[in-house]
């Protein structure tokens, strides 16, 4: 019986191609979006993979859905950590609001979706939480206190946790992306990519199913002794 994983913000962008990715490796998968019904619509349509609504910022509609899903599919043993928003102002202009939005979705979040499941995976002594980290949660970024902050937090919950879940059978670990050729980064003007371009000694933007490739690595049996670890993938941008 395959392997059920369950990945949030799995219906746009890196979330989609880690989606697809990870049913393309046999695992039967499970997409969380937030609010476009149109794009889960569509992405439904292109892989078969089932789409299930809520905002991870809430932990009571977390619990929810998963149970939703695990109706569907079985006991969930792969979370993939992928949603994320941005607020971005500079500190002097950053709003509560923007702060709690962006910590509430991308840290709390993670907490919010891995609790419920941290039960089941410890009775079955196998599991893998792979979170969405970035390059920004490592060496930060101008106008991104809320996100930098939040990103680097889910790099401490990796470390942590995974110290708690090993001889549960369980791995926890980051993949902190650069940045990657996404609808958000290609809208941006094109002198402004190709400034971020000049700084990635690779001399390009990565793509979604590089980061997808890491996630199927993580997410199998092969990386049984990878734990608290986190990948960066960003073409030697930023070097750990």
């Amino acid at each position: 019986m395959a392997r059920v994983a369950l990945v949030t913000g799995g219906t746009r962008g890196i979330g989609a191609s880690i989606s697809a990715a990870l049913k393309a490796a046999g695992y039967s998968v499970a997409s969380t979006y937030g609010g476009n019904d149109e794009a889960a619509a569509k992405f439904t349509a292109e892989t078969g993979i089932g789409t299930y609504k809520w905002s991870v910022a809430d932990y009571d509609a977390c619990v929810d859905g998963i149970a939703r899903v695990e109706a569907d599919l079985g006991p969930i043993d792969v979370l993939v950590n992928n949603a994320g928003i941005t607020r971005d102002a500079p500190f002097h202009k950053m709003s509560r609001e923007q702060w709690q939005e962006v910590m509430d979705t991308n840290l709390s979040g993670v907490f919010n979706m891995t609790h419920p499941l941290w039960p089941g995976m410890r009775e079955r002594n196998f599991g893998r939480v792979i979170t969405i980290s970035s390059i920004n949660g490592q060496k930060g970024q101008f106008g991104q206190v809320n996100y930098s902050a939040s990103k680097a937090g889910d790099i401490g919950f990796t470390k942590a946790l995974a110290q708690e879940g090993a001889r549960h059978g369980i791995t926890v670990n980051a993949i902190c992306p650069g940045y990657i050729a996404t609808e958000m980064v290609m809208a941006v003007p094109e002198k402004v990519r190709d400034s971020i371009i000049a700084s990635i000694p690779v001399g390009r933007l990565g793509e979604p199913e590089e980061i997808a490739r890491a996630v199927v690595f993580l997410a199998s049996d092969d990386a049984g002794f990878v734990t608290g670890s986190t990948m960066t993938i960003n073409g030697g941008q930023y070097l750990t």
